[in-house]
């Protein structure tokens, strides 16, 4: 145990020094919440109904920009060769790295949500379901992040083909993230938001095996 949270302090360390790309993805994700209204217009009624989708889509996509690396650095120094033969195992290490980035991201883009949701003029009941979807969904970006980083490590300008890799499989987070928020600001009953802790906990719980066979096929080859 003490080895995982060892290994889970210094990828949070390399994360949020210079270069690490968690201020990246912050400034990402407030960029393009203030590009968005100022493209759509001043309708205020408008933008409240859209806060929702346009903050779930730029708080995955900003998620994205640190995740190439997750395993990368790692691997091209030789860390994962060993992790491997480590007694905590890769699917430990895969775990820890998961924590890591949505401790560092995830956990940020949730904490910043509300002050960027204030320029989309979003209605009172739109705040709570906000922060709470995107505490819950984010940990899903992370987790099937990971999967995609262990796929593309070994491969030159991998961070290119990641998202192309992951955003599919990230769909259902959006559209039940969103759908939360919807929902709740038309004072429906908030079924997406079990269906999205119900996703969640799923791409938690399978994703570090995933990842770390990802990361073994890689390391074989």
């Amino acid at each position: 145990m003490s080895s995982f949270y060892a290994l889970l302090a210094r990828d949070v360390r390399l994360a949020t020094r210079a270069g690490g790309g968690a201020m990246l993805a912050l400034a990402f994700f407030a960029a393009v919440a203030a590009l968005v209204p100022l493209g759509v217009g001043a309708d205020l009624k408008l933008l409240g109904r859209i806060a929702g989708g346009v903050l779930w889509v730029s708080a995955i996509l900003a998620a994205l920009l640190s995740l190439d690396r997750l395993f990368q650095a790692d691997f091209e120094d030789g860390s994962l060769d060993l992790m491997a033969i480590s007694p905590i195992g890769l699917e430990t290490s895969a775990f820890a790295k998961i924590v890591a980035h949505w401790l560092t991201t995830g956990l940020p883009l949730t904490l910043l949500s509300p002050l960027l949701a204030l320029l989309f003029n979003i209605p009172q009941p739109g705040y709570v379901p906000l922060i709470l979807s995107l505490a819950i969904g984010t940990p899903a970006a992370s987790a099937i992040g990971a999967v995609g980083a262990g796929l593309t490590m070994s491969v030159r300008r991998g961070g290119l083909i990641l998202p192309l890799l992951i955003l599919p499989l990230l769909a259902p987070a959006v559209i039940f993230g969103a759908g939360a928020v919807s929902a709740a600001l038309d004072g429906l009953a908030n079924g997406a938001m079990w269906l999205l802790s119900a996703f969640s906990l799923a791409a938690v719980v399978l994703s570090p095996f995933a990842a770390a066979a990802s990361v073994r096929l890689n390391l074989a080859g």
